[in-house]
């Protein structure tokens, strides 16, 4: 969440900063619609974090939880880095800001030796008690 952090924070200074017909694309509604999003979405990642790392502590923390962070969070700073993308216009893919460069590391994670599917897998495993993968 540390990356979606970075690119919904780069997004919210550059609405700022950047101006569309004599004021601030913070100032438009979709703008601002595209930042509450991003903010829904981290916020809930976060707390899923926030809560999965609770439940470790307490030695409560079972292999379907760790999976369904596994699957939300990744996916999710991946989304709010692509919309941030989409923000920052051009610049979204230029190297001056961090949102390219996190969204390239994410869809690593994504796809990093079929980590979603297992992932998807133990969930699956965890809703139904039949393992699809053996």
């Amino acid at each position: 969440m540390g990356a979606a952090r970075s690119a919904l924070e780069s997004a919210v200074r550059y609405t700022l900063q950047r101006e569309q017909f004599g004021r601030p694309i913070a100032s438009f509604q979709l703008t601002q619609a595209k930042l509450a999003e991003m903010s829904l979405e981290y916020t809930k990642g976060l707390l899923l974090a926030l809560h999965l790392g609770r439940r470790k502590d307490t030695h409560t923390l079972r292999p379907e939880q760790v999976s369904l962070g596994k699957l939300n969070n990744p996916r999710a700073a991946l989304e709010i880095c692509r919309t941030a993308r989409t923000i920052l216009g051009g610049n979204g893919i230029s190297l001056e800001f961090p949102v390219i460069r996190h969204m390239n590391n994410l869809e690593s994670v994504l796809t990093y030796e079929g980590t979603v599917e297992m992932h998807t897998l133990v969930v699956g495993q965890a809703l139904t008690g039949i393992p699809a993968f053996r």
